[in-house]
């Protein structure tokens, strides 16, 4: 199927906004919050506080069987939750911008969490719904329209929302603006199609908690795949955990070059990468993307290797981190399908958010507190030839386990 006819495909093509949906909310309850915060004379350690709103997005798995079991009466089984919480999302949002961080921060905070809790929940739909709507040959396509419309929602929210705050309308507008938008997003859920095979839905709520995890451990090949979930990233984690301080600290440029280049061109090299993994993912197939997709992101690294032993280019930096984010941009589209595929449709909500949450692990609790261990040991440069050695356990667990990912492809 040619690249254009896949993504403008009817299961396809509204990803893209609702994609977006899914990111709106962030920014809103993180960064942009805390900067209206700032700006607005909050205590540091006020501000610190709101760093917690976010919870939801890292508990979402324990209701996400709810989502399984449970649907308001209308709209079908994902698109009702993710219609009714974009309708939640849109009053929150705009009832924020009534308020101000100086007067009234608790009711500020506590309207931030509500955010957060339906953002994360409208997460666990989407992810449920975008799996169960597309044919295997369209979840590349999908991961990468879902992850350009994430994105852009990131760079709406936050840079976007902090320009318009600061010299046209002001953070309460704003905060309402950002509402209309999300509000918008129900229409785009209304018009979305249904998926053309309905799985059936868990009997009980205990079944909806309990069946995911003996459905999923009861496939021969469950822990090998969990593990290969977890490293499959791996080394992309470890080179990129603390690759902002490598380009100032230890390779010189300052904050605005680094800002600028990874803002600006990583942001379109990682939409570039995952729109052209998505594409050449229909052709390819599940198994080969990821492999391929794997051996450039660990090969990408070496971008970095070259900028710590050669003199200060920002021509180099440039290439680098464009080049990096390209090849994790492909790696994405490939990553997100697999756990699409992973998925069974009677509780993809649940399995979704358990697969994306265990995704996190080498990333939160390896790459993180190992990184500055390594690069005190080794040096940055052997640090980053490191990280490429990082990668290949997981490619290797890969190809072993070929028969398997070939299978989850053909089952579709």
């Amino acid at each position: 199927m040619a690249a254009s006819h896949l993504y403008a495909n009817r299961r396809v093509a509204p990803l893209l906004l609702l994609g977006f949906a899914s990111g709106l909310p962030l920014a809103l309850t993180t960064g942009t919050l805390q900067a209206w915060a700032t700006v607005d004379g909050v205590s540091l350690q006020q501000i610190g506080f709101l760093t917690l709103v976010g919870s939801a997005y890292t508990l979402k798995f324990l209701w996400a069987p709810l989502v399984d079991r449970y649907a308001p009466p209308v709209l079908g089984r994902r698109r009702s939750w993710m219609a009714l919480t974009q309708i939640l999302l849109a009053v929150s949002i705009m009832a924020m911008g009534t308020l101000s961080p100086s007067s009234a921060l608790l009711p500020l905070a506590l309207l931030a969490v509500a955010v957060a809790f339906f953002s994360a929940t409208q997460d666990i739909a989407f992810d449920a719904y975008r799996t169960d709507v597309l044919r295997a040959e369209e979840r590349g396509a999908g991961a990468a329209l879902s992850v350009l419309g994430y994105r852009v929602a990131m760079l709406v929210s936050g840079g976007l929302a902090l320009i318009l705050a600061d010299r046209w309308l002001g953070w309460g507008n704003t905060y309402v603006l950002m509402g209309a938008i999300m509000g918008l997003m129900a229409l785009v859920t209304l018009a979305a199609p249904e998926p053309e095979q309905v799985a059936a839905t868990p009997r009980t709520l205990a079944a909806a908690v309990l069946e995911p995890f003996r459905e999923f451990f009861g496939r021969r090949e469950a822990w090998l795949v969990l593990l290969l979930i977890v490293l499959y990233k791996l080394g992309d984690a470890f080179a990129g955990a603390l690759s902002t301080t490598f380009l100032i600290r230890g390779a010189g440029f300052s904050a605005a070059e680094v800002g600028t280049v990874n803002k600006v061109l990583g942001l379109a090299a990682t939409i570039v990468g995952a729109l052209a993994g998505g594409a050449l993912m229909a052709r390819l197939g599940l198994y080969r993307s990821l492999m391929l997709f794997g051996l450039l992101q660990a090969v990408s690294n070496l971008g970095y290797w070259l900028i710590a032993v050669s003199p200060q280019q920002l021509w180099l930096m440039a290439a680098a981190v464009g080049v990096e984010n390209l090849c994790g941009g492909l790696g994405t589209a490939a990553f997100v399908a697999l756990l699409m595929g992973l998925c069974d449709k009677r509780f993809s909500a649940t399995q979704f958010a358990l697969l994306s949450a265990l995704s996190a692990v080498g990333r939160t609790y390896l790459a993180g507190p190992l990184t500055p261990p390594l690069v005190g040991w080794l040096g940055w440069p052997g640090f980053f030839l490191v990280t490429v050695a990082i990668a290949l356990p997981g490619l290797a667990l890969l190809r072993w386990r070929r028969g398997d990912i070939e299978r989850i492809d053909r089952q579709g």
